[in-house]
């Protein structure tokens, strides 16, 4: 996204709490981007690592074209960046052990939780969209939900179809890797749930 093509002026100031919502869903996809640098996964997720830095130079700019400080330390952003170092140095204490399959389903179940949250992030930014009373603020939200939704949509499927199959695998079941959710492509929440009913027969 290209903030020239959108309007530079606002009638008025983004109201607190989507100014929180924003700040916060950037410190997370900041946080996320150390997540998949430190997954020994880098292979199977080396272009959502890409796609999450691509994700927080939309935030970025999403947060300049709003006029908002984007290193501005609110209460909330302290507690999402302290959580994302909690998950990296979870991943770096399972690596520090002679059990890579455990470092692996661990790392693995650190990214699903960063995702479930990217996820939700960009499932309210996009319902800020629909109902904000600005149309300079609709617009702005409504071009950065337009180019990232489908690539959030992959990630926390497709992720949390490889955090079951390493546990199966891992339990001596029988697991399919890699996921159905990679080579059925999946990107919705219906097509999850038919992989999921298929699995389960």
């Amino acid at each position: 996204m290209s903030t020239d093509q959108i309007a530079p002026t606002l009638q008025r100031p983004v109201s607190a709490q989507l100014k929180e919502l924003l700040l916060q869903s950037l410190e997370h996809e900041k946080g996320g981007v150390l997540v998949y640098q430190n997954t020994d996964l880098q292979e199977e997720w080396q272009k959502y690592l890409e796609q999450t830095e691509n994700h927080v130079a939309i935030l970025t700019e999403v947060c300049d074209a709003l006029e908002l400080d984007v290193n501005e330390p609110t209460p909330g952003c302290k507690v999402v960046r302290h959580i994302g170092q909690a998950l990296v140095e979870a991943m770096r204490m399972a690596a520090s052990g002679n059990d890579p399959a455990a470092a692996e389903l661990v790392a693995c179940e650190c990214v699903v939780l960063a995702e479930t949250k990217d996820h939700f992030d960009w499932e309210m930014i996009g319902e800020c969209a629909k109902t904000s009373a600005s149309p300079e603020e609709r617009e702005i939200l409504q071009m950065a939900a337009d180019q990232v939704e489908d690539e959030e949509e992959e990630h926390l499927y497709h992720t949390k179809g490889w955090c079951r199959e390493l546990w199966l695998k891992s339990l001596g079941m029988k697991a399919m890797l890699p996921p159905p959710e990679e080579t059925k492509d999946v990107k919705t929440a219906a097509d999850a749930a038919k992989v999921e009913k298929s699995r389960k027969k």
